[in-house]
């Protein structure tokens, strides 16, 4: 037996809003448990808040699908032996095991109180069809199903890291690194894909930032939400994964597309826009570090930009080169996937692209997690 990382989620700061405090507030998240076990531990991370933060409360329960609704009464899990503790700025804590019976295909209902003023800025938004999470008024962490009226569906995660639990050896942890590309949806399609094929020992984690870059990082609040550069978040997210064999990461775009001149934008200067040579150093850092992990690393090429509100041929002779490089090591040609090259540029494929020229649709989405365990079992599905 041994503790695998059943669900996993990056930290970063919120979107800037004149009201960052939050009271007497319930947090509820269903999380979809891909293998049984015998007990769960959970990580909670105030990686991004410059204060400390007491949670009232932190109940789980089971459940039967993706929603606030609950079965029995709910267990009380503890840090210390205490059932109310802090979490200290920019550090984590994690509970202590809680002997519980979990059984593959159901949901752990996971329910946060906020009793007193809370800071509620580390937190990241989350898509996909394994993801959802509510927000309600008060305590009604014991409450089988959250009251309509004074509840609400949010995408937005705040301080839940990772949910481990203890089950047999044969277990495995999948990480998916990247920025909004990886913290929507295809993460969550790489799951449903692995178990429709029934390989049903895998778990799926999802470290991802929106907005996040390889190799700088925003110091102002209106991009705060974008979060920490790849030099400060890597090792803190990967390394927090328990049962983790596989890594795949998505990561490199927005330091393509972000800069643009102080003219435009003053906090997005071409300072900032990273030579090939600076780049590529920062991503054979990320597979230098998950070696130290003892994860074989698989590198997503980099999804097309065309028609992107930044782009210009420069920006694509940039990303063309860096996924020249990932194609030269263990890849997943989510690109070539979704994309297609018309002799001069790339572009999304007919009904792969969301709209923005950036984001892949939902069904390019379901291609890329398809696609990525077609090689993280290495066969054709």
């Amino acid at each position: 037996m041994k503790w695998v990382t059943m669900w996993g989620n990056a930290q970063s700061a919120v979107l800037p809003s004149p009201a960052i405090y939050a009271k007497d507030v319930t947090l509820r998240y269903p999380i979809f448990i891909p293998f049984s076990g015998e007990k769960v531990s959970i990580t909670l991370d105030n990686f991004c808040c410059d204060e400390d933060v007491k949670i009232s409360s932190l109940r789980i329960a089971i459940g039967n699908a993706l929603s606030d609704t609950q079965e029995g009464i709910p267990y009380d899990l503890t840090v210390q032996g205490e059932k109310e503790f802090c979490i200290k700025a920019h550090e984590s804590v994690k509970t202590d095991p809680l002997d519980i019976s979990l059984e593959s295909e159901k949901f752990l209902i996971i329910s946060i109180y906020l009793k007193d003023y809370t800071n509620l800025t580390s937190g990241v938004d989350i898509l996909g069809p394994l993801s959802k999470g509510y927000f309600a008024y008060g305590d009604q962490s014991h409450q089988t199903s959250l009251d309509i009226n004074t509840s609400k569906g949010t995408s937005w995660v705040y301080f839940l890291a990772n949910v481990d639990i203890y089950t047999t050896d044969d277990k495995e942890a999948i990480i998916c690194y990247g920025d909004s590309i990886t913290s929507q949806h295809w993460p969550d399609y790489l799951l449903l894909a692995l178990r429709n094929e029934g390989y049903n020992n895998y778990s799926v984690v999802r470290k991802a930032v929106s907005g996040t870059r390889v190799l700088r990082e925003y110091e102002c609040i209106t991009y705060q939400s974008y979060g920490k550069s790849g030099t400060h978040r890597f090792c803190h997210e990967i390394g927090s994964v328990a049962g983790a064999t596989k890594l795949i990461i998505q990561h490199g775009i927005n330091d393509i597309i972000h800069p643009v001149g102080k003219d435009v934008n003053i906090f997005r200067p071409m300072s900032d826009y990273p030579s090939s040579e600076e780049l590529l150093e920062g991503l054979k850092a990320y597979e230098r570090q998950a070696e130290a992990f003892h994860l074989r690393t698989y590198f997503g090429t980099l999804l097309p930009i065309y028609g992107w509100r930044t782009f210009a041929p420069f920006r694509e002779d940039l990303k063309n080169e860096i996924n020249q490089w990932i194609r030269s090591r263990n890849s997943i040609d989510f690109a070539k996937e979704v994309g297609y090259f018309d002799g001069k540029f790339e572009h999304f494929k007919d009904l792969c692209d969301s709209g923005d020229h950036l984001h892949p649709s939902k069904y390019a989405y379901e291609l890329m997690g398809k696609l990525a365990a077609k090689c993280i079992l290495g066969r054709n599905l």
